[in-house]
C-alpha cells in the first residue's frame, strides 16, 4: 500500500542541495520537501506495509541521512476541529455540532482534548474514530482507528524527546511511573 504523510523537521536546512541529496540517498525519494513559514516538512508517498512502518523508517532516514535534522511532528495531526471532523468522516459540520453537542446520536462524544472553554474546540481523532466506530457503527466513516492510535501516540513520542532532556530526574520518573 501506499501511506501519505507529513514529517515536520526542525534544526538543519532541509532545502539545502546537500541535505536534500543526503534524505533522497538515504531512501527519501518519495518525498517532497519543502517549507511554510519557516516550518520545513517532507511529504511522503511511500509504499510499506503499514503506516507505522513507512512512518518510523521515514523518520529514522531523515534523521540518519542530515546531522541536526530531527523531526517533531507526523501530520495528519491527532489534533482535529468540528470541521476537519467533518471532512474525514463525510459528515457536515451541523451533522458533528449535534454529536458533539449530544442533541443527535447516542451521546458520550469524547470531551474536547483543549480549548473545552472556548469556541474553538479540538478533539483527538483517535477518540473521535474510535467514538465512531463503537457508538455509531461507522468504523469507515471514520478510518481505521488503528492508524489514529497509532499517530497520537508516535507524536506524543517526539513531543517526549523533546522536553525529556529538560525535566528534573524526579519529574521525569514520575511521568514514567504515571505512563507505566
Amino acid at each position: 500500500m501506499t501511506y501519505e504523510f507529513t514529517l515536520i523537521v526542525e534544526g538543519a536546512d532541509l532545502q539545502d542541495d546537500t541535505n536534500v541529496e543526503a534524505v533522497y540517498a538515504a531512501g527519501c525519494d518519495d518525498a517532497t520537501v519543502g517549507r511554510v513559514g519557516g516550518v520545513q516538512y517532507l511529504d511522503f508517498d511511500r509504499e510499506a506495509e503499514s503506516l507505522p512502518s513507512a512512518v518510523v523508517a521515514a523518520a529514522h532516514a531523515i534523521e540518519a541521512a542530515v546531522p541536526g535534522a530531527r523531526v517533531v511532528h507526523l501530520e495528519p495531526d491527532d489534533l482535529v476541529s468540528m470541521a476537519e471532523i467533518a471532512e474525514r468522516t463525510g459528515r457536515t459540520r451541523e451533522s458533528v455540532r449535534l454529536l458533539v453537542g449530544g442533541e443527535r446520536g447516542p451521546g458520550g462524544f469524547p470531551a474536547p482534548a483543549t480549548h473545552f472553554r472556548h469556541r474553538h474546540r479540538m478533539w483527538r481523532w483517535q477518540q473521535v474514530a474510535a467514538w465512531f466506530a463503537r457508538a455509531l457503527n461507522e468504523p469507515q466513516a471514520a478510518g481505521d482507528p488503528g492508524t489514529a492510535q497509532f499517530i497520537t501516540a508516535f507524536n506524543a513520542g517526539l513531543a517526549w524527546r523533546q522536553v525529556d532532556a529538560d525535566l528534573q530526574p524526579e519529574d521525569r520518573q514520575r511521568i514514567r511511573k504515571l505512563v507505566g
